[in-house]
């Protein structure tokens, strides 16, 4: 407990040095007077779908900008021959990422949209998106070394995440949807804001659980390829 304590405290200082918690910011800022301006009938239906789209930015490419921060100053490296775990690591990134999204989508939501909502759903909803976007972008990342090498590949993992704005927004309506990952937080989020079946916000809080636990095990597969095994045999 006291090396993830450590390593948060670690991470938390790197984000803060690079310019996230500044950036994270100046969005929350743009987005409130924006959202101010928003119709305020379509906001209850249009706040799920642009949270999720908020959330990418803080979690997905936060954490590809660090693991490749940590590998070009030749940290992650050093970091694989501490007794720093793998879940430990993959831990730290989810706990501060998602809470600078917590803090960040919080204040957009009161600012802009206001407290008419339900704070239990709002909280599932992003920290269980957080943890998805997190761990997709560390598997995402982990083989690349520069952001040359990773910026034009990136557009691509993130039309992943894409089917089910398809379902959301009815342009294509099909139980498929529901297998994908995102369509749980997506639930939880809509939960937040609009009245929504039991079924349905059941099936998100266990189904964003389950993939949380598949995406974990993938990343710690993922980080023993790409960066324990590739590290120990340069």
């Amino acid at each position: 407990m006291r090396r993830l304590l450590a390593t948060v405290s670690c991470d938390i200082r790197l984000q803060f040095r690079n310019g996230f918690y500044y950036a994270a910011g100046l969005v929350a800022l743009f987005w409130m007077v924006s959202l101010s301006q928003a119709p305020a009938a379509s906001l209850s239906w249009l706040m799920p779908p642009f949270l999720m789209s908020n959330l990418l930015i803080n979690t997905f490419y936060f954490v590809a900008g660090l693991v490749l921060l940590e590998k070009g100053e030749a940290t992650l490296a050093a970091q694989i021959v501490t007794p720093l775990r793998t879940w430990e690591y993959l831990a730290s990134k989810i706990i501060t990422l998602t809470l600078l999204s917590l803090i960040e989508n919080l204040i957009i939501v009161a600012a802009g949209y206001g407290l008419d909502f339900n704070p239990l759903f709002l909280l599932i909803g992003i920290i269980s998106a957080a943890a998805i976007y997190t761990l997709t972008g560390f598997i995402s990342v982990a083989r690349y070394d520069s952001i040359n090498e990773y910026l034009f590949p990136s557009a691509f993992y993130t039309l992943f995440f894409t089917p089910p704005f398809l379902d959301y927004f009815g342009l294509l309506e099909s139980w498929l949807f529901y297998l994908h990952p995102i369509q749980a937080p997506l639930l939880l989020l809509k939960a937040a804001f609009m009245p929504v079946e039991t079924w349905q916000w059941l099936y998100g809080l266990l189904y964003s659980v389950i993939w949380i636990a598949l995406f974990y095990l993938w990343s710690r597969r993922t980080f023993y390829r790409f960066i324990t095994t590739a590290e120990g045999a340069r």
